[in-house]
């Protein structure tokens, strides 16, 4: 591996980690590390007609979008593969993930892929972009 690639896999456990554990609050504060001031992130699915449905949020959205799910629910999203290209000051990396509500349980709660865009600026690599989407149906996350 890079340095580059070094330093963006450190990014992105920190990224799992953050939304990782028992029940409870999590430490949004730990975002600002890891995401540009002005990021998105992005939520995707299909909604109940059918039609593709999305979500975009700033970091304070998406903390306010996921804290009562989070009080409430035990959640360890782990990454199980990963691309990652880079150009310059810029890269994309495509994440595969596995969601389940105790680390070691064996039923699946959820899987999919994060589409992750990263800067590289003064303090590091950094996100800009992340959309997600979780599989169904005929929609298979691979690499």
């Amino acid at each position: 591996m890079t340095t580059d690639e070094i330093e963006i896999a450190k990014v992105l456990d920190e990224l799992y980690d953050i939304v990782s554990g028992p029940a409870g609050p999590r430490d949004w504060s730990r975002q600002r590390s890891i995401f540009h001031e002005d990021s998105r992130q992005m939520r995707t699915w299909i909604d109940a007609e059918g039609k593709p449905a999305i979500r975009i949020m700033d970091q304070e959205a998406y903390a306010a979008d996921t804290t009562p799910f989070f009080a409430e629910n035990d959640f360890y999203e782990v990454e199980i593969a990963r691309k990652i290209n880079i150009f310059g000051n810029i890269a994309h990396v495509w994440s595969i993930y596995e969601a389940r509500r105790a680390p070691d349980a064996d039923t699946l709660d959820r899987r999919g892929i994060n589409s992750i865009q990263l800067y590289k600026d003064e303090c590091g690599w950094r996100v800009v972009n992340m959309i997600w989407d979780n599989e169904r149906p005929g929609v298979v996350a691979s690499l």
